[in-house]
């Protein structure tokens, strides 16, 4: 059996791959490939229809906040978001909490005024800032509400900040249940679960676009996308679809509250393991310690090559933490069942039996 601990692109249902596979040789019986029918046509319209509804009901969005699915991943949304909420001589108001984060200062910057509300750069990102000082005048504060690489999460939501709150959520997006309305803008890259690379999930608040005064180019203004209902230009069809599925898979569970209590399990699990054994170690505050991605390393570093095969013998897949980083990492997201976390928690149980 293959325990699959990807960070991205990632674990998905059973139930999705086995639906879109048949959908790529006969897309509900029409005798064509779902990568072949036409995005305008009655056979995808649907689709894309139940794809946004889907988020609005698991959200429980009010009329005010669009549902929208675009190219590129969530990266693309560094750019875009400043360049359609932040004017030249503005300022927007950041977190700096990891890799992730940085990216979107990066970009930012290239539009407007960056001001640091917090951060956790002296702590090595192993943290959530505790206070953030936010100017009334920013055009929006934002968060990386799960930083996949450094292995923290946002528990306390800065709700209250004064203004607009924006939030990558690409690593924990509808994994927990959060006040969604309360944010302006959310986005999301879908490959880490929600479905397939290729779609790009945007959450927007209407009321806070058309407020700058740069000339926004024709597909990189969320109004057109919003006017066109996600229909601007061709859509990733294939990707928008197992989107669907995955979101109907989510519904079928029982939705966000009822996935959260599988998440909260899974990681409850694997957090009081790693505290149990001290050959292994976790270097994130424990207070801010991701649910979706779990990063550790080992007391003697010596040790984690042989660990590493051991688990790949044992059909562990992806444990090796990033590049960057080093160390391991475990992402469990919504589709990864208790079993596979057991399996690995297992393993490491009796590797640290046997290293004393």
């Amino acid at each position: 059996m293959v325990h699959n601990f990807n960070a991205g692109p990632s674990i998905l249902p059973k139930e999705v791959f086995e639906q879109a596979s048949k959908a790529i040789l006969d897309f509900n019986n029409t005798g064509l490939s779902i990568l072949e029918i036409g995005h305008r046509t009655p056979l995808f319209q649907p689709v894309m229809d139940e794809a946004r509804a889907l988020v609005k009901e698991l959200m429980q969005l009010d009329a005010d906040h669009e549902v929208l699915f675009l190219h590129g991943g969530a990266s693309t949304q560094f750019m875009q978001i400043p360049m359609n909420l932040l004017n030249e001589n503005d300022i927007a108001s950041y977190t700096e909490t990891g890799t992730w984060a940085n990216k979107a200062i990066r970009e930012a910057k290239l539009f407007g005024h960056v001001e640091i509300a917090g951060t956790s750069k002296d702590a090595a990102y192993t943290s959530i800032p505790n206070y953030l000082t936010v100017p009334p005048t920013a055009a929006y504060l934002h968060i990386t509400t799960n930083e996949t690489i450094a292995g923290t999460q946002w528990h306390t939501i800065p709700y209250d900040c004064g203004v607009p709150l924006v939030a990558d959520m690409s690593s924990d997006i509808l994994s927990r249940q959060l006040e969604f309305n309360k944010f302006d803008l959310i986005y999301a890259g879908a490959q880490k679960n929600m479905g397939a690379a290729g779609v790009n999930l945007v959450v927007v608040n209407k009321n806070i676009l058309g407020k700058v005064n740069r000339t926004i180019p024709t597909i990189l203004d969320y109004r057109n996308h919003i006017a066109e209902g996600s229909m601007l230009n061709t859509p990733p069809v294939f990707a928008v679809y197992v989107v669907m599925l995955t979101l109907q898979w989510l519904k079928d569970q029982g939705g966000v509250t009822t996935i959260e209590k599988k998440n909260n399990e899974k990681a409850t699990l694997f957090y009081n393991t790693l505290d149990a054994l001290p050959v292994f170690k976790g270097p994130v505050a424990k207070e801010d310690r991701s649910k979706m991605n779990a990063v550790f390393v080992m007391d003697n570093p010596g040790l984690e090559k042989e660990f590493q095969e051991i688990c790949k013998k044992e059909g562990m897949v992806g444990i090796k933490g990033h590049r960057s980083v080093g160390g391991f990492r475990i992402s469990m997201y919504n589709a990864l069942t208790i079993d596979s976390v057991k399996a690995l928690t297992d393993l490491m149980k009796e590797f640290a039996t046997k290293k004393g």
